[in-house]
């Protein structure tokens, strides 16, 4: 350990850690140095007094509390929290016409940045440390994630309808703000989806990818019915039309993957390496889609599974904890199996494989020497959370984010003891109350794009 202070010591925690082989495990009484924003050593609380103590800036005693990687949102519209309740009980085709996408021919930059701001204060109170989102003027969102301290994945989505100043628009976007706010802020580019964004402009967009550098974010095969209707329109599935405009050949993050079916399997597997999925369970059940993300086919050919989602107006929240659990009972339920997916497995996918579904797998996602110190403490010692005879299975089954007490992202505490530090909740909610009838009128009977798949 440097003799210099360090900038935070965290110690008293019971800590997760992955093994050589990325097996989960926890250590206890255990302490966490961080400097310069990077996790120095992950040490025990004794070997820390053995030595009259670590000098540190700030020192959190975290005894009885749980230390984890900061959680990954890995698919959201974090300013879509201004429509969270708008449109429920519908089904996919009316929610998106009908409600969702007139309403969103009404966003201005205000209602962006103050759905973006809700959206942050939402996600650090869960846990979250990263979100990757995947909206509209995303120079708003990218200023409000530089000023509150959150991690960030960002891209300027565009539809083929707007001619190729949206393509554009999305480049633009990505080269300006790659690396940004300390480089906390990392970019996409961001076509919708190949329902809504033709061939010509899905190519385009992988040849721009290749050029600059530059990962992909979008959705696809998000359902069966959006597959069957693909099949039936261009005899290729929206999987394979990734592989034919040469998006699998970039590093690419797919939203949802519900409806992958077997014959896309082999595709995917020739882009292991370059290709993750974004699973967000919640929607689909409220949705009432047939499948679900095949995780466990996915995960055979090398694929990550990052947890996720998807933006509050279908999900009606940001909660990856929650995401977390559910994503483990819908793959018990879909394959028939309780062994599958177990607490540990889960933890996994909430972890290493959401940092690498994000091309962060290299610097966030677990606790270890040399990693971004993005953390949270988990409170277990609720009623709920108790007795803990097997702590991962505690973890995700019976904690909840409310649990979480502290979050920390590059070694600043954004939430200490359940109070936010970076972000005034009331305002925002008073502002944005204020804008909401102009927002939700639909009269006008526009909308910003047609859901046909």
């Amino acid at each position: 350990m440097s003799d210099s202070p360090a900038d935070l010591l965290i110690t008293g925690c019971t800590v997760l850690v992955h093994d050589e082989q990325e097996r989960i495990d926890f250590e206890s009484d255990a302490a966490i140095v961080v400097r310069d924003g990077l996790i120095e050593s992950v040490t025990s609380a004794a070997d820390v007094a053995a030595v009259g103590g670590l000098a540190a800036v700030e020192h959190i005693d975290a005894r009885g509390q749980l230390a984890l990687p900061g959680l990954i949102n890995c698919h959201t519209h974090a300013p879509m929290v201004a429509l969270r309740g708008l449109a429920e009980d519908l089904p996919t085709e009316e929610w998106f016409n009908d409600v969702v996408w007139p309403v969103e021919s009404n966003l201005t930059e205000k209602d962006v940045e103050l759905g973006a701001r809700l959206a942050c204060a939402e996600m650090i109170r869960a846990g979250v440390t990263c979100f990757a989102d995947h909206y509209f003027s995303m120079d708003t969102v990218a200023a409000v994630v530089a000023e509150c301290g959150i991690r960030a994945h960002l891209g300027e989505a565009y539809f083929s309808s707007q001619g190729p100043q949206g393509r554009e628009k999305s480049l633009e976007f990505a080269l300006r703000h790659r690396g940004a706010a300390d480089g906390r802020i990392t970019t996409a580019l961001a076509p919708h989806a190949p329902y809504t964004v033709t061939d010509v402009d899905l190519a385009a967009t992988a040849e721009l990818a290749l050029e600059h550098g530059l990962p992909v974010h979008l959705h696809a095969a998000e359902n069966r019915d959006q597959t069957d209707t693909s099949l039936t329109r261009h005899g290729l599935t929206p999987i394979q039309v990734l592989d034919r405009t040469g998006l699998l050949a970039t590093d690419l993050l797919i939203a949802h993957g519900t409806g992958i079916i077997d014959r896309d399997l082999p595709v995917l597997e020739r882009a292991s390496g370059r290709v993750a999925v974004a699973t967000a369970p919640r929607g689909y059940l409220k949705f009432g889609w047939p499948d679900t993300t095949p995780i466990r086919a996915l995960r055979a050919i090398g694929i990550p599974v990052g947890l996720a989602t998807d933006g509050a107006a279908s999900n009606n929240s940001l909660d990856v904890w929650e995401s977390m659990a559910l994503t483990s009972l819908v793959q018990k339920s879909s394959e028939g199996d309780p062994r599958w997916l177990t607490s540990r497995q889960a933890l996994h996918h909430a972890t290493l494989q959401s940092a690498r579904a994000v091309g962060l797998g290299d610097s966030i996602g677990s606790l270890a020497p040399g990693r971004r110190a993005d953390i949270i403490l988990v409170d277990l010692t609720g009623p709920h959370t108790q007795p803990v005879h097997d702590l991962a299975a505690t973890l995700v089954h019976s904690a909840r984010s409310a649990d979480v007490r502290t979050t920390i992202v590059d070694g600043h505490v954004l939430m200490r003891d359940r109070e936010l530090l970076t972000l005034d909740v009331p305002s925002v909610v008073r502002e944005l109350g204020e804008r909401l009838p102009a927002l939700v009128d639909r009269s006008h009977g526009r909308r910003i794009q047609e859901y046909d798949t």
